[in-house]
């Protein structure tokens, strides 16, 4: 789907669910600034479609030149379990002994990150008979240690069986809830006492802050990888015209760590081992999906929002978002409305929702936006991340131009619940 070529979004569209998702298809996803090189996830189905973090290579630590002055006892040792998430907190002490941080993180986290199998249910032709096929693999991180297990929604999207494989045991899981909105799902395996992450807050990143890499890639689970935080707040949309579904990835972190398919939804660590995000995309230079490949350029969800969207699917089996209510076009990507061509970027207001947020604030249509709250807003998917970077219920100043006049309105963001 090019985000270029069709930038006129519903802001607060959400995805709708699905009871019995279609099948997932790989997609080529045009680079929003339009250089070489396509930015891809793989849904469930065909080769292994999964694009985050990971590597081809089982043991493979990137960390000969990250070797840091860390001391760590003879094994990493666990703690008391988290009360509320079952985390098991590891400590990486100081001792004698001086070790790769990469290894120290791999032995903390790896057990908390699982491989998850797509099965469908296929009819062969000719005898009609339906059997259950593997039809796609990826990854999912354990966020409490009663079996609930946080990964994207691309990954368990058509599945009919998902199938979770944890040390050397291979369970049968179940859909807790999707959110397609936010490309994030949430599965359970029955028992307790498995490996939670420790999760930590994805608002601390810093750019050049080293990072983890951990997944399946290919179906080599286990696989970790290491790099560095290369950028933050890295936004795309992306449409499924066929499933009517809008996925909106907001503040995305990006990272150099090696990405390959099979690792969408695998967890992206700090050097605490603490989840700090959800392998979800890649950009690849290939422009086909069987020979996609690893560029160093990969996106993960950050952490705050995608255990924050967790808790909402285990509670209710559904997530809601802040809504304004209007739809938007970038300056520059159609006609410019009457007395607003002195306006170089900005998000032309193409309609607006009765009883929304932005309905109650005065917004109207050709109205151009150019800054909502702290974010100077350049084209539709600064909306979108400015509103999604909000809370339901949060009042929120909007900077607007009217007719050449420069306004400022004030709009309380609503769930996206009342407009479904």
């Amino acid at each position: 789907m090019d985000t270029e070529g069709n930038n006129e979004q519903l802001e607060e569209t959400t995805a709708p669910e699905h009871e019995s998702p279609v099948e997932g298809r790989p997609q080529e996803i045009p680079v929003a600034d339009g250089h070489a090189g396509q930015k891809k996830r793989w849904s469930s189905t065909a080769v292994v479609i999964a694009a985050t973090v990971g590597a081809l290579v089982g043991g493979l630590l990137v960390a000969a030149a990250l070797v840091w002055a860390l001391d760590l006892g003879p094994k990493a040792s666990t703690a008391a379990q988290n009360a509320s998430t079952g985390a098991t907190s590891v400590t990486i002490n100081a001792t004698s002994q001086s070790v790769d941080v990469a290894e120290a993180v791999s032995a903390k986290v790896i057990l908390s990150v699982v491989n998850v199998t797509v099965m469908q249910n296929v009819t062969a032709r000719g005898t009609g008979k339906t059997t259950l096929q593997e039809v796609g693999l990826g990854s999912g991180v354990i966020i409490r240690a009663d079996g609930y297990i946080l990964t994207n929604y691309h990954v368990v999207e058509g599945a009919d069986q998902l199938i979770v494989k944890v040390g050397v045991d291979s369970k049968i899981a179940t859909v807790v809830g999707t959110d397609p909105s936010s490309d994030l799902a949430v599965i359970k395996i029955e028992g307790t006492g498995y490996s939670a992450i420790e999760v930590g807050s994805s608002r601390d990143l810093k750019v050049g802050q080293w990072v983890m890499a951990v997944g399946s890639p290919f179906g080599l689970d286990r696989t970790v990888t290491s790099g560095i935080v290369s950028a933050l707040q890295r936004s795309d949309i992306e449409q499924d015209q066929t499933a009517g579904t809008v996925t909106l990835y907001t503040n995305l972190i990006q990272t150099d760590a090696a990405i390959n398919p099979g690792n969408s939804g695998g967890a992206l660590v700090n050097d605490k081992g603490q989840l700090v995000g959800i392998n979800s995309l890649i950009q690849s230079p290939s422009g086909t999906v069987g020979a996609a490949q690893s560029a160093g350029i990969g996106f993960a969800i950050p952490s705050d929002y995608a255990i924050a969207i967790a808790n909402e699917l285990i509670t209710s089996g559904k997530a809601t978002h802040p809504y304004l209510g209007i739809s938007t076009q970038t300056v520059g990507q159609g006609t410019a409305p009457q007395g607003t061509t002195s306006v170089q970027s900005g998000a032309v207001v193409q309609s607006v929702a009765a009883g929304s947020p932005a309905e109650a604030a005065g917004i109207k249509v050709n109205d151009v936006i150019t800054k909502i709250g702290d974010m100077q807003i350049t084209g539709v998917a600064d909306v979108f991340s400015a509103i999604r970077d909000h809370k339901i219920g949060d009042t929120v100043a909007i900077v607007l131009v009217r007719g050449g006049q420069t306004l400022t309105v004030n709009a309380t963001l609503a769930s996206d619940a009342a407009a479904k």
